[in-house]
């Protein structure tokens, strides 16, 4: 079951050489998500995960060279709010922030920002989204889960990824 992300699904990485933004890009990569860009300021025209993906200084640079169309967050709080607003504002229609610990006023406007960009957004402090056998953004483990007719939202990580390892156990993916 698909809804949000695909195979088709190209993705953008803002934070890809910080610590987590590295760990994680490397596992949606093994997991068959097409990473096209990373977003770092002042990083522009490197390239990071041993020369895999582009880095661009700006999302919209990015999203004008690569076509990507769902961004995922792996910055500070501090800086997280304007990055998904940069992503809402460059025409990202998904952005899904891993980031926690953003101020709940400063969320406020940034998702009233969001929703006037016409995007949506998942998030901030989520575990991402995964569609077995297909893409993964975010941080949920890509092998608890198998291909089936059930999808599952939650808002804590380690219920999810309880649900979606009893699915996948059972034989209902």
């Amino acid at each position: 079951m698909s809804i949000l992300i695909n195979k088709d699904t190209r993705l953008l990485v803002q934070g890809i050489t910080g610590k987590e933004g590295e760990f994680h890009t490397r596992q949606m990569i093994a997991y068959g998500t097409q990473v096209v860009a990373g977003v770092v300021p002042g990083r522009g025209g490197q390239t990071a995960i041993d020369g895999q993906v582009p880095v661009f200084n700006t999302v919209k640079d990015a999203v004008d060279a690569t076509g990507a169309n769902v961004s995922v967050i792996y910055v500070p709080a501090a800086f997280a709010p304007d990055a998904i607003r940069e992503s809402a504002a460059a025409g990202i229609p998904l952005v899904v922030c891993i980031t926690e610990g953003i101020p709940a006023l400063d969320m406020v406007a940034t998702y009233e920002f969001v929703q006037q960009c016409g995007a949506r957004l998942i998030g901030p402090n989520c575990p991402g989204l995964l569609t077995p056998g297909a893409a993964k953004v975010g941080i949920i483990p890509g092998n608890i889960a198998t291909p089936g007719p059930v999808g599952v939202v939650s808002k804590s990580g380690t219920l999810t990824y309880e649900a979606v390892d009893a699915l996948t156990r059972i034989g209902i993916g």
